[in-house]
This record gives structure tokens, C-alpha cells and sequence, in this order.
């Protein structure tokens, strides 16, 4: 792999999720944007045996790239030549009969134990401000065998305690929280992605594993209202390579709207890479 002389914060996450992806397993995506791009990145580069779902429960689609980006889901490009066109509910039916390894998501918040907001910021049914919610992502963290979240690396979406829980982490963290509710044992939170960093569980608590290498450790604490935990030793992630980026640009995020649309650019002076 070339080394990449400048990209977006955004494609950064996206590569560094392309890379987890694995063969021979499902993942289920949200749809549209990062968590799709993500899958199909790492399809078409590390892991062309994997098959993923969409959202709206279309299975094992082949879709005709480049496709428009907001048409990742519920369009004939997005579904071409498809196993199985399901719903929502169908697909929730695979994942509860354990079909389904990965689940990919966006979200607003996370907290310490892995619980997703993506409904609302504020006192619930006080003042505050509506989003639209989480669609299949409830299902999506309940039922899939591990959940990664994509995120940026923000203060006010590392939170001790999620303003409303729309989709499942651990819960209030205690052994046995996710049975308790109903929910299929030995499934739970995997890995939260941020353009900064990298996070997994450590006792059903999120740890900072690893970070990119323009940003410290104590930047990435700075940006987490509630201080997660720390590996002992923090891994250096790579930063995203010429190929990935080429395959993003030209053929998945085609406008730059999920690409361009938040965040930094870094670029490499000679030396080291630098944030803008």
C-alpha cells in the first residue's frame, strides 16, 4: 500500500474500519454513509467473502458501483443482483437467530458502557433537541454478535451516561445487563472508531486502544467529557493509504458528501502528517 499525502478526518475512520472487516462473516451497516462505505471498502479490498446486509434488510446485495451516494439503500443500484430482498424486520429475525456477526453504526453519543443515543440531546421530554432515531439500529446492537461504532472524536459525544438510550451497549454495565433485558448472551459492543482513535471493552467498560499518529493520548482524553480507560499500551494505527482513498473517491463516496462533510484535513509535510 502507497502512502496517502492528504485525506479527510472522515476517511480516515472509514479505512480504519475497512480494515477490521473480515472474511466470511456478516455485517449488517446502517445506512448510507460510513458504516456502508466502511463495509463495501473492505469487501472490495481485505475481505471479498464477506457479505453484508443493508439496513433495510437486503441481503448479500452486488451493487452497481459508482452509485449515488444517498442511494445506498431502498434502490435498485443498491440491491443489484441481491440473494434475498428482505425488510427491516426480516433481517432483525437473521440476527436474533445468531446470522449476524457485525453490526456497523453512526451514532450521537456513547457512553461508558457502550450505549447509543441517536434520538435525542437534552432531558427527555424536557427541553432539548429531536434527531431522527435510531431506524434498525436498536435491533442492529441488540441482536448482532458484536457492534462497531463509528463516531467523531468529540466531547460532547463521549459521555459518562447517554441523554436517552436508542440502541444498547451493557446497559448500566453490571454482569449479565444485556440477558437481563432480554438480549442474546455473549452480544454486545466490539470496537467504537473515531478519526483520532480506536476504543474496545475492557470489563463492559470502553478502553482507548489505539490512536492515529498526528493526535496524543491527552488529546484524545480532552475530547471525551467522561475519561474512558486506557490500554497500557496504546497501539499506533495506520493512516489511510493512496488505494483505499482511490477506491472511496471514485467509486463509493463519488460527491465527497460523507467524506468532505466534517472534521480536519491531514496532510504529510515530508516528515510527519499534520493536522489542518
Amino acid at each position: 500500500m502507497t502512502r496517502a499525502e492528504a485525506f479527510s478526518e472522515r476517511e480516515v475512520a472509514m479505512c480504519t474500519v475497512a480494515r477490521l472487516v473480515e472474511d466470511g462473516r456478516t455485517y449488517w451497516a446502517a445506512g448510507g454513509g460510513t458504516p456502508l462505505y466502511a463495509v463495501l471498502l473492505g469487501k472490495k479490498l481485505y475481505a471479498p467473502d464477506a457479505q453484508y446486509v443493508t439496513e433495510d434488510g437486503v441481503i448479500a446485495p452486488e451493487p452497481l458501483l459508482p452509485f449515488e451516494p444517498m442511494m445506498t439503500m431502498v434502490a435498485s443500484r443498491a440491491v443489484h443482483h441481491a440473494l434475498a430482498w428482505g425488510t427491516m424486520n426480516s433481517a432483525g429475525v437473521h440476527a436474533q437467530l445468531g446470522h449476524m456477526d457485525y453490526g456497523v453504526l453512526n451514532t450521537l453519543q456513547v457512553d461508558q458502557h457502550g450505549n447509543i443515543n441517536s434520538t435525542f440531546l437534552g432531558e427527555y421530554g424536557g427541553s432539548g433537541r429531536r434527531f431522527g432515531g435510531p431506524g434498525g439500529a436498536d435491533t442492529i446492537a441488540a441482536c448482532c454478535w458484536r457492534t462497531i461504532l463509528i463516531t467523531d472524536q468529540e466531547r460532547r459525544k463521549f459521555v459518562r451516561e447517554v441523554d436517552f438510550i436508542s440502541s444498547p451497549g451493557f446497559l448500566d454495565g453490571t454482569p449479565g445487563a444485556r440477558e437481563r433485558a432480554g438480549l442474546p448472551r455473549d452480544t454486545g459492543p466490539w470496537r467504537v472508531v473515531t478519526p483520532w482513535a480506536m476504543y474496545d471493552y475492557s470489563e463492559r467498560r470502553l478502553r482507548l486502544m489505539a490512536r492515529v499518529p498526528w493526535v496524543s493520548v491527552e488529546e484524545i482524553l480532552a475530547e471525551c467529557e467522561w475519561k474512558p480507560l486506557v490500554a497500557p499500551e496504546v497501539a499506533v494505527l495506520e493512516p489511510p493509504s493512496e488505494e483505499e482513498l482511490q477506491l472511496l473517491r471514485t467509486e463509493l463516496d463519488v460527491r465527497g458528501q460523507t467524506t468532505d462533510a466534517a472534521g480536519s484535513w491531514i496532510t504529510w509535510d515530508g516528515e510527519k502528517y499534520v493536522r489542518a
